[in-house]
């Protein structure tokens, strides 16, 4: 006889007793045992007694014989309750579940991203406000600079942004929340985990959806007043003009020089106001182009700065905070211009340290008469290749300089291999300390790139007592081989470069390790971290 549950009454009987008994669904509680619970066993062995045909299956083995003795636990009505009780709650919580996960598909607005510009049908007129609309905007309606009047031009106003990212993110949902008409949001890229920080309509979730429709998901859930036009595509000289024109303001969210002067082009050719920012570190920026005579994006930068000179988010990173506020600050302007006041920035430019904790403002320039594109008689009367303009890619990807040739660099594989040969070298990692923090192979000296520039003493003292070391361990007259490294393979390759100059090139044979740590993590060690 096996035991039963602890404080339960069992007995054990014979199954040939119980052949004519009813079928229950029992578990087996022991091999070559039957179990079934009651609460009462004087009145439920009596229920056993039933129909044929033969044993129920409940009560056979594993080889589809009859048990030898079936298990019968006698529980008291206590317990028999408070499981038939437990049994009834799970069912209501799993009815809850259905009903909340159909729920939230039912509210999730069912938005279709563009791929391509499409004319879009104009905003309906909107000339009064209904009482959803009044308890909605009540607060910002008491002001006296908006009132109703601006409140009403605000549903009547269409914006572009674009760039989904750190600044469109807070500058849509303020836009949204302040009742804008209707917001067009541009970006052709995907949600990333590293996008969280920062890009607040974004979830954990929405990894890999469009950020357009993400963004435009997350605005209609806040406002379903207000028309979202999500558009997953790449903005290009060949679409820039037809997508502008169906806006009333472009806000200009984007992190790449490229598409600064595409936007900026756009909006001149096409008389649409431009709000502009940017933010970088702990830094950000914020002004208004094109708006009742004042300058242009290219009145203030006729030609685009090199390439290796531009930093981006990805390169030289952001507090997350820093766009937010830059963002706000975006709509802020936008809203201004949108119900018929005057923008504070027109050819102003604000300035954001959040590392003092300090706005100042600085008066810009006035509009350039002999400007390409905004002058008295401009040459830039239609758009043109931007990338080619600027010498880089219309992306806030990280750019890959091509500075060395092939013969002063190796790949990851080519250095893993040194590595397990055991070549003598030296690994130099040129990052700043800060990232080193995050991340470096255990090999590695640092010494930071601006300290090679600078040419810091105690670093060039370090890097040359390390080669000495190597050659002592060496012992002959070979060149001591020094690879290069960095997160991406773009700072290495400036590094080569001037180690080339600072030395000579005679005792050093110097080669960039190419895509830095990052094609180390992607290609060799894929549990190396990833920033």
């Amino acid at each position: 006889m096996g035991s039963g549950p602890p404080s339960l009454n069992f007995l054990s009987i014979p199954y040939s007793l119980t052949h004519s008994w009813p079928r229950v669904r029992v578990p087996a509680p022991a091999p070559g045992t039957a179990g079934v619970y009651f609460s009462n066993a004087g009145e439920r062995l009596h229920e056993l007694d039933g129909d044929p045909p033969g044993p129920p299956e409940e009560l056979r083995n594993a080889h589809h014989s009859v048990q030898d003795h079936i298990e019968v636990f006698v529980m008291d009505d206590t317990v028999s309750d408070l499981k038939t009780q437990l049994f009834e709650r799970e069912k209501e919580i799993e009815a809850l579940k259905k009903k909340l996960e159909l729920t939230e598909k039912q509210s999730t607005p069912v938005l279709e991203k563009q791929e391509r510009v499409v004319n879009l049908p104009p905003l309906e007129p909107i000339t009064s406000l209904n009482n959803d609309d009044i308890m909605r905007y009540s607060r910002q309606l008491l002001i006296p600079e908006l009132g109703v009047k601006g409140q009403i031009a605000l549903s009547n106003i269409s914006v572009l942004v674009v760039g989904c990212g750190g600044l469109g993110c807070p500058l849509a949902q303020y836009l949204a929340a302040a009742g804008i008409g209707r917001l067009g949001l541009l970006d052709y890229d995907v949600v990333e985990l590293s996008n969280l920080h920062r890009q607040v309509l974004h979830s954990e979730q929405a990894q890999g959806q469009p950020k357009a429709l993400s963004a435009a998901q997350s605005i209609s859930r806040l406002n379903s007043r207000v028309q979202c036009v999500p558009y997953q595509l790449q903005l290009s000289r060949n679409n820039a003009l037809q997508l502008v024109q169906q806006f009333d303001i472009v806000a200009d969210c984007s992190d790449n020089v490229p598409t600064r002067y595409l936007v900026n082009d756009a909006c001149v050719l096409t008389g649409k106001p431009l709000v502009s920012a940017s933010a970088l570190r702990m830094e950000g920026q914020l002004t208004v182009y094109n708006y009742k005579g004042s300058p242009c994006y290219r009145c203030l930068f006729p030609s685009p700065p090199p390439p290796e000179t531009v930093t981006n988010c990805s390169d030289g990173g952001v507090l997350g905070v820093v766009p937010g506020i830059m963002g706000c600050l975006q709509a802020l302007e936008v809203l201004k211009i949108a119900s018929g006041q005057e923008s504070s920035l027109a050819q102003q430019l604000l300035m954001f340290d959040a590392q003092d904790g300090r706005f100042r403002s600085i008066r810009l320039r006035s509009r350039r008469l002999d400007c390409v594109v905004c002058g008295e008689a401009p040459s830039v009367t239609e758009l043109q290749d931007y990338e080619e303009f600027c010498g880089s890619a219309a992306t806030d990807k990280c750019r890959r300089l091509n500075l060395l040739n092939r013969e002063q660099r190796v790949s990851v594989q080519e250095y893993k291999a040194i590595l397990e040969h055991s070549v003598p070298h030296l690994l130099l990692d040129v990052r700043p300390k800060v990232e080193v923090d995050i991340c470096s192979l255990p090999h590695s000296i640092n010494i930071p790139l601006a300290s090679l520039e600078q040419k810091k003493e105690e670093h060039m003292a370090l890097l040359q007592e390390k080669i000495y070391e190597l050659k002592q361990q060496m012992n002959n007259t070979s060149p001591v081989q020094v690879f290069v490294l960095c997160k991406l393979g773009n700072d290495s390759q400036k590094a080569v470069r001037l180690l080339e100059e600072l030395t000579g090139g005679g005792e050093l044979e110097l080669k960039d390790v190419s895509g830095g740590l990052m094609a180390w993590a992607q290609k060799i060690d894929l549990t190396f971290p990833q920033y």
